[in-house]
């Protein structure tokens, strides 16, 4: 159970974090307005709350095994909102970080 509720709030902060930037890149970059923006702001407040519910106490590991989400987080992202696709290489770099999430959240410590 605490595995699953740990990828639960890494998918969790993943969608905030990534919903936000893309949030302000749209207000700011394409235009879209300051509700955009703020829209962003909330979500990235979001991200910071769920990064803080995992049940392992140490923020350095949660922050090193969150960025290998975010990378295979945000390749997805791109998939689905901005219809990129990724390359091979992409997809390798992606399996890499899981696995070093894997590594670092998950392996057995004595």
């Amino acid at each position: 159970m605490t595995v699953a509720r740990s990828l639960i709030l890494f998918v969790l902060a993943a969608v905030a974090e990534i919903g936000g930037a893309w949030l302000i890149w749209q207000g700011w970059r394409e235009h879209r307005g300051l509700l955009w923006i703020a829209a962003g702001v909330v979500a990235l407040g979001v991200y910071g709350f769920a990064a803080s519910l995992q049940p392992d106490p140490n923020f350095g590991r949660i922050l090193a095994a969150y960025g290998g989400i975010f990378v295979a987080g945000s390749l997805a992202w791109g998939v689905v909102v901005d219809k990129f696709r990724p390359d091979r290489w992409d997809i390798t770099g992606a399996v890499i970080c899981l696995i070093g999430v894997a590594v670092i959240m998950y392996a057995p410590r004595g």
